[in-house]
């Protein structure tokens, strides 16, 4: 009897101790704050959107006022939706993050936030998006609209098939460029959009490269998709589509088309440019093992920065100084 009533107690200290760190944890989630949820939307990554003034750039009218703003207002949809495809892609995603030597650190694996709240506000910044999105026109709702059926497909299905898993984030890039020209009605022309994907397709490729590299053998832990992956055959990748983003850029520059819609054939100027970011982020994958965040290397390697802001510049001096 006695036995039995020290187990009881043995169980019931256990039991408690349980309760208190539900407790616990329930108070740690309670007490987020601002910049656990500021992490969550993930504002970093909003510069991907600032592709949606690519054809804003490229169609002469940077300088144009109403257009300018409409731009900016579909850039804020953009963040909107990305910010809350993010936040759903993290909740489905918790259990996975925690064995993650990174993303462990992240508000939900980390357990400040709770899966409840962080999927309220993924579904209000999406439905805030859409109907944002409506008041520039129905094509660029309807724009907006596929980027989010892509962006729930991939968190649920496309991102544990191999290939498609980064052709499916090439595609999202893709749908940025076109909403850019379509939400100011300007022609897109096919260059933009080839030129897009296949460097969405390399900092995809390299992104994968990098996963599979600091995971190592628990990858497949971590993402499905990864099982099919390897160094070798990633690289061959990244090799393919990294000669294919030059030669379609360089015809792109080179096309008797652009030239005269455009009104310059100067625009080969920007090639060594385009080459030298190319091969800055290589040297950066290859070299430093990075990789595995585009944006936080954009946002943080001083070299990559300067050939970017040379790029927009010099692109803009032959486009607007005639």
């Amino acid at each position: 009897m006695r036995l039995t009533d020290e187990r009881d107690g043995v169980g019931t200290l256990e039991n408690a101790g349980e309760t208190r760190t539900n407790v616990a944890a329930r108070d740690t989630a309670a007490n987020a704050s601002l910049a656990d949820w500021v992490q969550l939307v993930r504002p970093a990554q909003w510069t991907k959107n600032l592709l949606l003034f690519a054809a804003l750039l490229f169609s002469g009218h940077l300088f144009h006022g109403r257009d300018l703003i409409v731009v900016c207002a579909a850039f804020a949809c953009f963040c909107m939706v990305a910010s809350g495809a993010y936040v759903m892609n993290d909740v489905r995603d918790c259990e996975r993050d925690r064995r993650h030597p990174e993303k462990a650190r992240r508000p939900l694996p980390a357990g400040r936030i709770r899966p409840a709240s962080a999927v309220r506000l993924s579904l209000v910044l999406m439905s805030l998006a859409v109907v944002g999105s409506m008041l520039l026109g129905w094509p660029f709702a309807l724009l907006t609209i596929a980027y989010l059926v892509l962006q729930v497909a991939y968190t649920f299905s496309l991102k544990d098939m191999v290939i498609l898993d980064v052709m499916a984030i090439a595609s999202g890039f893709v749908l940025r460029a076109v909403a850019g020209g379509v939400v100011i009605d300007v022609p897109i022309s096919p260059w933009l959009i080839i030129c897009t994907f296949l460097l969405a397709l390399f900092l995809g490729f390299s992104k994968r490269r990098h996963e599979v590299v600091l995971l190592s053998t628990s990858a497949t832990d971590h993402r499905t998709s990864l099982r099919e992956y390897s160094p070798y055959f990633l690289d061959q990748m990244i090799s393919v589509v990294t000669a294919s983003t030059v030669v379609a850029y360089a015809s792109y520059t080179a096309s008797p088309e652009v030239h005269s819609r455009l009104g310059t054939d100067k625009l080969y100027l920007t090639i060594p440019f385009v080459l030298f970011g190319i091969f800055r982020y290589l040297y950066l994958v290859h070299q430093k093992e990075e990789g595995g965040n585009p944006t936080q290397l954009l946002l943080s390697d001083r070299p990559l920065q300067v050939g970017v802001v040379a790029w927009v510049l010099t692109a803009a001096l032959l486009l607007y100084w005639r």
